[in-house]
């Protein structure tokens, strides 16, 4: 029964999980497809109307201004500012912090089980940490697909700019035509921010401080300097495209490196030992039968 009870609760984490981190991918989405976000998770449909009404009241009096600070910014770099805010972020810490204690308890009420204090205590500290990994592994989804598309956004605003558009044009025609992406979403805010009459330096830097990633600080910082100094565009975004490349090249041969010294140990304590086993096992096998029938014929004589 103890097993069994063990085999549930491991179920029942496993199901939360999934159904967390299945959110990651609705995070990617366009903007005017962010309201199936929520409904992508069955933990936060469920969840998210009990923590907005009876959680949000006492939650909007605790005086916790930095944390707010903090999880809005996440919230925003995880594309989620429209769908969750940082209050509700808070709530759903709270609330699997006293749920999944709780599933715990009720599977060793049903089978009459006993299981210690300290396995509560490890299921409220996972409910508390659920939502921070699932946060950072949607950040970490939204980054690695904003890397991708940047390359293929730059030539085809370089490309813009080549045939005669400025650079508001070029943004408009890009956005239109591009694959939707969380860097497309991106270059559409910026666009509303030109339109309601932020300069151009001014709506790029919001950009670079929601996404916080090094190659839009990079790739901002040089079209703001570009615009000032009133250099030539489309020569600064080939110039950030190939070098965008490069880094993408040097990166890729980093993580080989890598993947090459992480798999040594894994090959030498499992795929070595079976290959001897492999090779020298029937031997061994044969010199044992040899030396129980009475010795070993070694080059004519016996040991």
């Amino acid at each position: 029964m103890l097993i069994l009870a063990s085999i549930l609760i491991g179920l029942s984490v496993f199901i939360i999980s999934y159904q967390f981190f299945r959110m990651g991918k609705g995070a990617n989405l366009p903007t005017q497809a962010k309201t199936a976000v929520i409904s992508e998770s069955l933990v936060l449909r469920l969840t998210l109307p009990i923590i907005r009404i009876y959680l949000l009241p006492s939650i909007g009096n605790l005086k916790i201004d930095a944390f707010r600070k903090h999880k809005k910014k996440l919230l925003v770099q995880a594309g989620l500012s429209d769908s969750l805010t940082a209050d509700e972020f808070l709530g759903l810490k709270i609330f699997l912090t006293f749920l999944l204690p709780l599933a715990a308890l009720a599977y060793n009420l049903t089978l009459k089980l006993t299981h210690p204090l300290w396995i509560l205590l490890i299921f409220s500290s996972l409910g508390w940490l659920f939502p921070n990994l699932w946060i950072q592994n949607i950040i970490k989804n939204r980054e690695r697909h904003i890397r991708l598309a940047i390359p293929f956004v730059i030539d085809l605003m370089s490309l813009c700019t080549e045939a005669g558009l400025d650079f508001m044009k070029a943004l408009q025609r890009v956005v239109q035509k591009a694959m939707p992406s969380p860097l497309i979403e991106e270059l559409q805010q910026v666009l509303k921010e030109l339109q309601v009459g932020n300069t151009r330096a001014q709506a790029l830097r919001n950009m670079a401080d929601r996404l916080s990633m090094s190659e839009i600080s990079s790739l901002v910082a040089v079209l703001v300097t570009a615009d000032q100094m009133g250099a030539n565009i489309s020569t600064v975004l080939k110039q950030q495209s190939d070098q965008i490349r490069v880094e993408r090249f040097i990166a890729a041969e980093k993580a080989g490196a890598k993947a090459s010294q992480k798999i040594l140990l894994p090959t030498i304590l499992f795929i070595v030992p079976a290959v001897f086993i492999v090779v020298l096992g029937p031997i061994l096998a044969k010199l044992i039968v040899q030396f129980l029938k009475g010795g070993i014929n070694i080059g004519g004589g016996f040991l």
